[in-house]
């Protein structure tokens, strides 16, 4: 090799590397997490499905990804404010707990997207134009739990032959109680069972809300909307029906695992962990809008054991044999 040839391959070399220096570095995406605290090993667990999820398609936190967690605790008043920052923080994406997490960035945001890692009905609360196509920045997972309220009640009057009436736990602030009461009503009337209703839209009203179903005499407690309140404090909510000698049905095992007697429906680790695909669909550039919402198609019932004979309630055996889990 000349001189003249080598310093020809020298410069190459310098303006290769030159273009190499001089390329911008790689986009790092954020993704925006806006929920109630995780103040559980069972809360903790669906994130961390979720960020299973992620590093099964290939995003590190820190690394190629960039998470930002904002998780309120107490009032859902303190919701907005965390959206609202999330939004300047300029995330590529926002991941919802419960609701009214969704409800919350959806109002703050018309752009940012949105991805619900579950929600009761998304439809009729008004964050989807529908199912297929959602239209707008928001998409997810639904648990679709409306559909199952017939099936809980009939799951109750099996395991408590002498049942009476059942008392409908709600919180009036979330959006879709009012579609959710509808469905439980009508599954109650077509088998019988008479119902009243009692309310707590703060942790500050479950006590009473329990204590008035108690006074009532009421055989039994389903626990309805999938929110961050009744999420964030079940076991609270365990521990006062338990004091009032109050079964309970729900339709998430978590409550279950927390001291409640009885759930039938979805998995919530199935949609935290599908929401990664989600997020990854995104960043690479599809829609909110485009990305159909995901019903849940699996159920189980999990049964608290001790609970129930802490209660005195002895679970037939046919109702045990149906059991996906029993928790002792």
């Amino acid at each position: 090799m000349d001189r003249r040839t080598l310093l020809a391959g020298s410069c190459g070399l310098l303006v290769t590397s030159s273009i190499a220096i001089s390329q911008p570095p790689a986009k790092v995406a954020r993704i925006g997490i806006l929920a109630g605290k995780p103040t559980t090993p069972e809360a903790a667990r669906l994130w961390e499905g979720f960020a299973q999820g992620l590093r099964e398609l290939g995003y590190i936190d820190g690394k190629n990804v960039v998470i930002e967690r904002r998780y309120f605790e107490g009032s859902v008043d303190a919701l907005e404010p965390l959206a609202i920052e999330l939004v300047r923080l300029r995330v590529d994406v926002i991941v919802t707990g419960a609701s009214p997490a969704p409800e919350v960035a959806k109002r703050v945001s018309s752009t940012v997207p949105i991805v619900m890692a579950f929600h009761t009905d998304p439809l009729r609360s008004g964050l989807v134009a529908s199912l297929a196509k959602p239209g707008g920045n928001v998409t997810g997972t639904s648990l679709v739990v409306t559909e199952l309220r017939g099936k809980q009640l009939q799951l109750l009057k099996e395991t408590l032959p002498k049942l009476g009436r059942v008392a409908i736990l709600l919180d009036p602030t979330s959006s879709t109680y009012r579609v959710d009461l509808k469905e439980v009503e009508a599954a109650a009337r077509s088998l019988q069972i008479p119902t009243s209703i009692v309310e707590a839209g703060a942790p500050s009203d479950l006590a009473g809300a329990l204590s008035v179903a108690a006074k009532e005499r009421v055989g039994a407690l389903l626990i309805i909307g999938g929110t961050s309140l009744f999420y964030s404090h079940r076991a609270r909510i365990a521990e006062l029906a338990i004091e009032r000698r109050l079964p309970t049905m729900t339709g998430l095992r978590d409550f279950v695992e927390a001291g409640c007697l009885m759930a039938y429906g979805p998995s919530l680790v199935d949609g935290f962990r599908r929401a990664a695909w989600y997020v990854d669909r995104i960043l690479k550039g599809a829609k909110p809008g485009d990305l159909p919402v995901e019903q849940a198609t699996t159920f189980a019932l999990t049964i608290n054991v001790k609970t129930a004979k802490t209660l005195g309630v002895s679970i037939p055996p046919s109702v045990i044999a149906r059991a996906n889990a029993t928790i002792e």
